[in-house]
């Protein structure tokens, strides 16, 4: 990362900052100092090169060597490489698994019957049949009669469906878009052979959330509850919890909470960080900082996610001087301040105009060991802008441009109106020129962004209101 020169930290003398926020110099952040910066993250150790005489025992997968799904030429090859004389290097499973991606349900069964009467020594195992129930799932159908076919032939040769199957087939017909059937085979698997595990339920009441309307994650908990006795655990009210409050809907959260304490469940402090962002995404501080009170009552210890979105949505919602205090106590309780914690924080206070207390906030945090990251510079870089330090943002950019970070869209496209606004076009197709190369934003959005500030400055031109 760029490092900001001397040149650029004199910004932080207040000749330079257009009303001045009085809170910025009345208070700063204390961060306990300390020899070696636990929260730096790791640099990423290269993976250790295994000698030439280390032994590796695994079978090597074989490319597909079937041109067509045609039955008989499957045949013919099977017998070529699994021939009684000269026995090919290849896989069984490998290769039957291979066909059964590229074949019907039905010749895929009659491979397999062939396979395993051709080669007496090979017994096909409960992954050779799960791959086929795979394939089962996505064949162009309407019904689960594919499904079914291979469930009875799993059954007849003595490897009865589990929950691994249950949820091999509840993924697949999801991921097609065939949630009503998967609903219908596990409410099969239930009563014929085992009930879903706790993966398979939570992963399509998840799966509901996203693609339906919440009603139908409830009827399906509803379903399993009166009908199997399944309940939903911790896990799956913090995954509705999680739902509703990105929909925005807190009330509907509060509820939910009641009925997890009720079902005997205690919220940890997952549950307490999900409400917390529902709460920020609505800019309500007030409510962050009573949700971050009921969880220390309760005995539930915040983690640093806790602290980093009630610093955020303290930021977010105007309240500046209270997400300083926390970054303080946030410290104090051993959980040190990272980029999102840091970049919150400087977004808050830009958002007051107070770019003097985001600079010294900046050299806080560089002096700390905590490396900013593009969304840090790029936040610096849109309030410089708005406080109208155009020059000072030009040497932020520069040293952007120098440690090659990236810039992200509202702060490229509030630097560029800025730029040309003032007259700077030629630095502002420079500005361009290095979003496009350093793949910052798509070709389309840093043209779109340049060519309609192009055109507001034009216009204005023609009024007399720019020069």
């Amino acid at each position: 990362m760029g490092k900001i020169p001397p040149s650029f930290r004199s910004a932080i003398s207040t000749s330079l900052i257009r009303n001045p926020s009085s809170s910025s110099s009345s208070s700063s952040v204390t961060v306990a100092p300390v020899e070696k910066p636990a929260w730096r993250r790791p640099a990423k150790l290269k993976p250790s090169k295994k000698s030439s005489n280390t032994k590796v025992n695994h079978v090597v997968e074989q490319p597909s060597l079937f041109k067509s799904p045609n039955l008989s030429d499957a045949k013919a090859l099977f017998s070529s490489l699994f021939s009684s004389t000269k026995r090919a290097p290849v896989d069984p499973n490998s290769l039957l698994k291979s066909y059964f991606s590229i074949s019907t349900v039905q010749d895929s069964i009659a491979f397999l019957n062939y396979a395993t009467k051709s080669d007496p020594s090979f017994s096909p195992d409960r992954s050779t049949f799960h791959a086929l129930l795979l394939s089962s799932c996505k064949a162009d159908s309407a019904t689960l009669e594919p499904v079914h076919l291979v469930l009875n032939l799993m059954i007849n040769k003595g490897l009865p469906p589990n929950q691994v199957t249950v949820d091999i087939s509840v993924r697949a017909l999801c991921s097609l878009g065939r949630e009503d059937d998967a609903i219908e085979l596990i409410r099969e698997f239930a009563l014929k052979h085992s009930l879903p595990d706790t993966y398979t339920y939570n992963f399509m009441v998840k799966h509901l959330c996203k693609t339906r309307a919440l009603s139908s994650a409830y009827n399906f908990i509803d379903d399993m509850r009166n009908s199997f006795d399944v309940k939903p655990d911790l896990v799956t009210y913090t995954i509705l919890i999680d739902n509703v409050c990105n929909s925005k809907n807190l009330r509907e959260a509060t509820r939910l909470l009641d009925v997890l304490r009720d079902e005997g469940f205690k919220p940890d402090c997952f549950v307490y960080n999900t409400i917390m962002k529902g709460y920020c995404m609505l800019s309500r501080g007030g409510e962050v900082i009573a949700v971050y009170k009921k969880m220390k009552e309760e005995g539930v210890q915040p983690d640093l996610v806790t602290y980093n979105t009630l610093i955020f949505g303290l930021s977010k919602s105007g309240r500046v001087k209270d997400a300083r205090k926390y970054l303080d106590v946030m410290v104090e309780t051993g959980h040190f301040p990272d980029a999102a914690t840091y970049t919150s924080l400087m977004n808050g206070m830009c958002r007051e105009g107070d770019v003097k207390g985001a600079l010294w906030l900046f050299e806080d945090m560089e002096a700390k060991g905590c490396e900013p990251n593009s969304c840090t510079y790029s936040t610096l870089l849109h309030g410089l802008c708005k406080a109208r330090l155009l020059d000072k943002a030009m040497e932020l950019y520069t040293v952007m441009k120098k440690g090659e970070i990236k810039l992200e869209t509202g702060a490229y496209a509030t630097f560029i109106r800025y730029l040309c606004r003032s007259g700077k076009v030629a630095e502002a197709y420079d500005v361009f020129d290095y979003a496009v190369e350093s793949k910052s934003l798509s070709d389309v959005t840093a043209y779109s962004t340049l060519e309609g500030t192009l055109k507001w400055l034009k216009k204005a031109r023609e009024q007399g209101l720019a020069v």
